[in-house]
């Protein structure tokens, strides 16, 4: 796989785990995304979805901080001088940025530091597991820049994660919640010292890589699928997918693993 430019962000895949990594790369800017970013992340995350050396993916930001959202300059200055169209095509750049996040079938691990805010904000609620630092406090700042807080999915995404009247606290407040909070209302699964916040998610995601890598993605299709469905016509459809999956091989495997009494090797 060719590697996107190194002037938007890093990128590397660890052939031996299948763990891909992308890293924000402008530690003089807090991480902040320029249109360049998100285009180069928009069009990335949809190669992996089908990429087939990587099973997992780990987002971490270099520096001191995940992401402080859209570059005041670099973006938010620039919008002043675009149309209603241009506008739009901004923001429907951003928002199939965190659609290919979600659509995409591997795992997503946000490793978590620092500022974490606005779009940054938006993109670690999209990932599928936010491993964090102790420092990694999180904001929704979208309000405070005369903006709606339902931006690039966000009242879509943060109730699920956090419950409404949290989501609706945080979204009209545009507030920062720190770690320990944002960890006790279920926004990060785990909070760590900030020397292990990379390690951390990055084993997270090489355990993941050695799962069955389609049981994953169906797991991950049906989370975001079942919201809008009723009960009935949700069991339906779980018992298709896991009929399906029935006949594939990763299924023998870990019955064959389990009478030899061993790991299973899961080929996706």
């Amino acid at each position: 796989m060719t590697a996107p430019s190194p002037h938007s962000f890093r990128f590397e895949i660890d052939g031996a785990t299948q763990v891909a990594r992308i890293t924000l790369d402008r530690p003089d800017r807090l991480n902040a995304l320029t249109f360049e970013v998100y285009a180069e992340l928009r069009d990335l995350f949809a190669r992996l979805d089908t990429e087939p050396g990587v099973r997992a993916v780990v987002l971490p930001g270099s520096g001191r901080a995940f992401c402080s959202g859209g570059d005041v300059e670099d973006i938010i200055g620039a919008l002043f001088a675009r149309d209603a169209a241009g506008l739009r095509e901004f923001t429907r750049m951003t928002c199939d940025l965190i659609l290919n996040i979600r659509r995409c079938r591997r795992p997503v691990i946000a490793a978590l530091n620092g500022t974490v805010a606005g779009a940054g904000a938006v993109i670690a609620a999209a990932c599928d597991v936010r491993i964090a630092s102790e420092t990694a406090k999180i904001a929704f700042l979208f309000v405070r820049v005369g903006l709606s807080g339902a931006d690039m999915g966000a009242s879509w995404l943060l109730p699920r994660l956090v419950g409404h009247g949290r989501a609706t606290e945080m979204l009209m407040t545009g507030d920062f919640v720190d770690a320990r909070r944002a960890y006790e209302i279920g926004l990060y699964q785990a909070v760590v010292p900030v020397d292990r916040v990379v390690a951390e998610a990055t084993a997270l995601a090489e355990r993941l890589a050695r799962g069955p890598a389609e049981a994953l993605a169906v797991t991950k299709r049906a989370l975001d699928a079942e919201w809008a469905l009723d009960f009935e016509t949700a069991l339906a459809h779980e018992a298709d997918v896991q009929a399906a999956l029935m006949e594939q091989p990763d299924f023998r495997e870990a019955y064959e693993a389990f009478r030899a009494k061993r790991e299973p090797k899961f080929r996706g």
